[in-house]
């Protein structure tokens, strides 16, 4: 099947067949949408990635690897598949895992218990088109983790503070 210029190819990668089911039912009626393929582990991911044309991956943040193994897919997927934006999909909302997600790579991040399908489908297709999504809470503590870095040092062109 050729894409259309305005579909988005989205590869979605979750350990259960249950969820993987209703999201590939839920966006495949998004006429803008064409899942590529689902998978259950990182190493699957992987090579779909490197065979297919990913637009978008949705990404649980643990898989069938076990926890947190959606990080490491995040990880490999920028190094092997750069133009692919990636949203890594949370369970819970934890503060230290939406900073790491950025950190490793993400372009949004979507917490499942508090989205509905709706705001799903607005985070894949602004990710798609070069925004970075995540609710004002989880953007504040992006902002604050680069508050807590050490402070910058300004020199001139001297050397000189």
């Amino acid at each position: 099947m050729t894409l259309e210029r305005s579909d988005i190819s989205v590869l979605f990668a979750s350990p259960h067949a249950l969820s993987r089911e209703l999201v590939v039912k839920a966006l495949s009626r998004h006429k803008h949408f064409r899942v590529i393929a689902t998978l259950t582990n990182a190493e699957d991911a992987i090579e779909a990635v490197r065979s297919t044309a990913v637009d978008v991956a949705l990404i649980r943040v643990t898989l069938a690897d076990g926890p947190l193994s959606g990080f490491g897919l995040l990880r490999k997927i920028c190094e092997c598949a750069p133009k692919a934006k990636s949203i890594i999909l949370f369970e819970t909302h934890e503060r230290h895992l939406v900073v790491d997600a950025f950190r490793a790579g993400a372009k949004g991040v979507f917490c499942v218990s508090q989205g509905d399908f709706k705001s799903l489908c607005r985070c894949v297709e602004q990710v798609h088109a070069g925004q970075i999504w995540g609710n004002c809470a989880e953007l504040s503590e992006v902002i604050q983790a680069f508050s807590e870095l050490a402070p910058i040092r300004v020199v001139n062109a001297d050397g000189m503070r």
